[in-house]
């Protein structure tokens, strides 16, 4: 059953995405919200959602209050999505949805939680990778296994932000773009404040392209993805900007992700594989999720925060302070 879209059209007629295809499970209209509205309240009310708020972007445990979490970088990405989506005349509504979602699968501490899951399933002939996640997360492991059944055209774009899939809709085009728009640019904000780098260390060319700070850099990106969409019909950024931010991008990846100074991504790879290996022994600890043992285990394992990660493990790993008198 394909529900109604209250909605305006836009000022790009034909553009939006205006209706559902529908949900796995057919459901009546609401009659006051949209189909998108109801899915972005059904994510903004999810226990993984909330849980974002205790999940790595980039440094783990950081020594300050003004560090982006999961749940900070969700939120700052969402808002440079409905702003495109607003001046293109596109669904603000899935835009947000989509946004809010995207995430929701990632792993305890990040990238490095997740690639540390990664090669723990490499033995098992698993892969991981948190867009598949989050899909699983929405379909399966909200609401005690019933999950949020949400419409066809968020749950595509939630696996679609990342990887090889692409969206079947501008609004998830969208988020697939403003997700490393994001990301960039509030990363290297993080980075420049844990002195992990400093200013003079960014790359010359793509910072003279796009700005020299955080706020110029979005401003920029933003407003040549709105006016090269426009003009070409298609969700895109301009040659020259795209160029910028991809090398802005793959500098990230050498001098802030993968360096060597942030010691606590060993500890947390540690961690994840070894929290893995003790619940996949142990049955009896975990949920029920999954129809195998090894899935069973990452549904759990990838559903930790940081927090609940690290006191498990040491629960679980390091003796109590009177165990070598007893």
């Amino acid at each position: 059953m394909t529900e109604p879209n209250l909605r305006m059209g836009g000022v790009e007629s034909g553009w939006a995405c205006e209706t559902t295809v529908g949900r796995p499970r057919p459901e009546p209209p609401d009659g006051v919200r949209n189909p998108f509205q109801r899915d972005r309240d059904r994510i903004l009310h999810a226990k993984s959602f909330r849980r974002l708020m205790h999940k790595t972007q980039v440094f783990i445990s950081p020594d300050g209050d003004h560090f982006r979490t999961r749940l900070t970088h969700t939120l700052e990405m969402m808002q440079v999505s409905r702003t495109i989506a607003r001046a293109l005349g596109l669904n603000e509504d899935l835009t947000e949805a989509i946004a809010l979602g995207h995430d929701l699968g990632h792993t305890p501490f990040g990238h490095v939680g997740e690639e540390a899951l990664a090669r723990v399933l490499e033995g098992y002939g698993r892969t991981f990778r948190h867009n598949e996640h989050s899909l699983r997360v929405v379909d399966v492991l909200e609401k005690d296994g019933d999950g949020l059944n949400l419409t066809h055209e968020v749950r595509d774009g939630i696996l679609n932000h990342t990887g090889k899939g692409y969206p079947s809709t501008r609004e998830g085009e969208i988020v697939r773009t403003a997700d490393r728009i994001a990301y960039v640019n509030h990363d290297i904000d993080d980075a420049l404040r844990a002195g992990i780098i400093s200013f003079k260390d960014l790359p010359r060319g793509p910072i003279s392209v796009l700005g020299s700070d955080t706020s110029k850099r979005i401003n920029t990106l933003v407003r040549d993805m709105i006016l090269t969409s426009r003009e070409r019909r298609k969700i895109t950024l301009s040659e020259r900007i795209h160029e910028a931010l991809i090398e802005l991008r793959g500098w990230l990846f050498q001098n802030v992700y993968h360096n060597p100074s942030l010691r606590r991504s060993d500890k947390a790879g540690t961690v994840v594989a070894a929290l893995f290996e003790h619940y996949l022994e142990n049955p009896e600890e975990r949920p029920q999720t999954a129809p195998d043992a090894v899935g069973q285990t990452v549904d759990f394992v990838a559903g930790m925060t940081d927090r609940y990660a690290l006191a498990t493990y040491e629960r679980v790993f390091l003796p109590r302070p009177d165990a070598i008198l007893e």
